[in-house]
């Protein structure tokens, strides 16, 4: 019999695809890092497609409040509502020009609050991010499945599940690296952009002709309520802080200028002003001729005085509405339109993708995250954090059954703590700047930053205010969770570095080692681990045999005699059938008698060919390897051993263990020795 294992320099061209390769794709080297980079053509669509993509539910969303709650007079609100959205949007976009400027190297509003005003505001930052990446793929994917059923309403009993099937399309897509999933995703973002401009303008032109249809909710009416002044003050504050949800997103291009090509901080500010403007025009746009089509948008239709459908389908969105007057329904543009707009309110989840898994990163280098989320995986893409984001947005939708009205109630929350905080910050940042005698811009980063950071923190306070009791109030229960967990994470590392570290005291006075190979029975996989401990070359080397079964026992020392084997074989007994504790028992007696020797355990291991295989051994080396490594002292080996259907999964070329040549000829009479015959090994041993 030879027995030989795979060797230890990658895959090898003729092994098999398996289904992660055909997911994911082949491995890329570090040194192609370089060129995942992004140039700016990239770079928008992945970092700007959550902003741009709000245009789709944001005007929707600052309608829905005025419409429900205050009825159709209140629309006439509606343009002051949304110029102050506008006007919010611009001076943030100026604001993270700053911090891109000021703080390239990827942490963003994060960093900024760290680095200016302490610990505590930077883990606030962090878990404001965190919750609101989250949500972010929650409500974009809820939000394209909604624009799917507007078009397509017999799909609505499966909402949820289709929600869940792109969640795990954009995994995949990301897993694949993140210029190729900027590359996927390009076309149908340009394509939004530019249907819902041509939208705009056509249905611009046809009311300057006065060829403007009105949306098919114009005709409905719809049940107001009696509002005092406060009542109005407060719905007006609801709408706005509604349609604020078209600023979420824009701190993704801040978290993500190590990902543009150099010069980095040029490409992403470009990427910043150029993603600002298109959102602006296209908001602006929507919610005008969303007003001039007269569109009624409630939550629940039924709401709609008149229209006797509310029971049979979901009303169509805004977009639908607005494609609908100036195309004509069943129209080729509209088909588009929706079409696009869908793709991209689920692709603006991938803004997410690139910035959750980067932030996770940095919080993991500064010890605040597990080190997990700074590992690159195989495309170079710190999968580790893809994987879980897509795993929290997804119970989100299961609990919240895929509802974008639901969902944006958490949703904005978050981004406004952390443009706060990450304004205030670069506010401290100026002023020590000027401290050291810089003057050279810091008024204009002073001025820009001090208003960004009253302005945010105002709008945080509305929708605090307005939106709590409507399930807000579950992000300010959530975030001083994540707070003290990565509080705790970090103080965890702190004492484990502490430990470790290097004095003037350390010191370890081993002398001399020991090898046990442990053997259960006289088979090959236990004649391999014996191989090996002789390979090493220990000073001493014992099999031990932990006796549950006396018979097995004493069968395995009379076989161990037959073949004449010259390492000793110590039989212990075990009372209570467990393995471990006589084992460790017998290491602490033998350095007892022994001084501080070094003992090596080699136990071997059997390596599957199919994981249903894995279910019928008992993982005994598993359970023995985990109680050996808590004992001071001691190191376990592990001696694999490869099965017949393990060699034909891997289909790979094959190196000697110890003791073999390339042919699998014995090179020296290691095992012959050892064994006690000068002239030839056992036919069934390992050569």
């Amino acid at each position: 019999m030879t027995q030989q294992e795979p060797p230890d320099t990658g895959p090898q061209p003729d092994a098999p695809k398996s289904p992660k390769r055909w997911i994911v794709g082949e491995p890329l080297p570090t040194s192609e890092l370089e060129g995942q980079l992004l140039p700016k053509r990239l770079a928008l669509p992945i970092f700007a497609s959550d902003p741009l993509s709000s245009v789709a539910y944001g005007p929707q969303e600052l309608l829905l409040i005025l419409t429900a709650t205050g009825g159709l007079a209140f629309l006439s609100f509606a343009p002051w509502v949304a110029a102050a959205v506008v006007a919010l949007l611009a001076i943030v976009v100026l604001s993270y020009r700053q911090v891109v400027k000021a703080y390239p190297s990827g942490g963003g509003d994060y960093e900024v609050a760290g680095r200016n005003l302490g610990e505590w505001a930077a883990l606030t930052v962090a878990s404001a991010l965190l919750v609101d990446y989250v949500l972010t793929v929650a409500v974009s994917v809820s939000s394209g499945v909604d624009n799917i059923i507007s078009a397509l309403p017999f799909l609505d009993p499966w909402r949820v599940w289709i929600a869940i099937g792109f969640v795990l399309l954009l995994v995949a897509m990301n897993l694949r690296g993140v210029r190729e999933s900027g590359k996927a995703f390009a076309i149908p973002t340009y394509v939004f952009v530019g249907s819902l401009g041509v939208m705009v303008l056509v249905g611009l032109g046809r009311w300057l002709l006065g060829d403007l249809p009105l949306a098919d909710s114009a005709q409905y009416g719809v049940q107001a309520h009696d509002l005092t002044q406060a009542g109005l003050i407060l719905l007006l504050l609801r709408a706005f802080a509604s349609g604020c949800s078209a600023l979420t997103g824009v701190e993704a291009v801040s978290n993500g200028v190590p990902a543009f090509r150099v010069p980095k901080i040029r490409n992403a500010q470009a990427t910043l002003v150029i993603m600002g403007g298109i959102a602006i025009a296209l908001f602006a746009g929507v919610t005008a001729i969303a007003l001039l089509t007269q569109v009624h948008y409630v939550e629940n239709p039924c709401d709609l005085i008149g229209w006797a459908a509310c029971v049979d389908q979901p009303q169509a969105s805004v977009i639908a509405q607005l494609a609908t007057s100036v195309f004509g329904a069943g129209s080729a543009p509209f088909f588009l339109i929706q079409a696009a707009t869908a793709a991209v309110l689920l692709l603006a989840a991938n803004t997410a993708f690139n910035g959750f898994p980067l932030l996770g990163s940095v919080l993991a280098a500064d010890g605040y995250a597990p080190k997990s989320l700074s590992t690159r995986g195989d495309r170079l893409v710190y999968s580790n954090g893809v994987i879980a984001l897509a795993a929290m947005a997804g119970v989100l939708i299961v609990v919240f059954q895929a509802s974008v009205t639901h969902l944006i109630q958490l949703y904005i929350i978050g981004v406004f703590v952390s443009f706060t905080l990450g304004q205030i910050g670069m506010v401290v940042h100026w002023r020590r700047v000027r401290r050291r005698g810089v003057r050279k811009g810091t008024v204009g980063g002073l001025a820009i930053n001090g208003a960004g950071a009253v302005l945010t923190a105002v709008v945080l306070v509305i929708v605090t205010v307005t939106k709590f009791t409507h399930g807000a109030w579950v992000v300010f229960a959530i975030m001083p969770v994540l707070w003290i967990v990565m509080h705790r994470v970090n103080r965890y590392y702190r004492k484990v570095g502490r430990e470790i570290a290097v004095d003037d005291r350390t010191e370890f006075g081993s002398s001399g080692d020991h090898a046990i190979v442990l053997a259960g029975t006289l088979t090959k996989p236990t004649l391999k681990a014996l191989d090996y401990a002789v390979a090493m070359q220990h000073d001493s080397i014992e099999a031990v045999h932990v006796a549950i079964d006396a018979e097995a026992a004493q069968r395995l020392a009379r076989e161990w005699d037959e073949r004449g084997i010259r390492v000793p074989l110590t039989i212990l007994d075990s009372p209570y059938r467990g393995i471990s504790e006589p084992l460790i028992a017998h290491i602490a007696e033998h350095r007892r008698s022994h001084g501080s020797e070094v003992v090596t355990v080699y136990l071997s291991q059997y390596v599957v060919g199919h994981w249903w295989q894995a279910v019928l051994h008992n993982h005994k080396s598993q359970r023995i390897k985990s109680k050996l490594m808590l004992v001071p002292g001691v190191t376990v080996a592990i001696v694999p051993w490869l099965l017949d259907e393990a060699k034909l999964v891997l289909k790979r070329p094959v190196r000697p263990f110890p003791g073999q040549d390339r042919r699998g000829e014995p090179s020296r009479p290691l095992i012959r020795r050892h064994l006690g015959e000068e002239e030839a090994a056992p036919s069934d041993g390992p050569r």
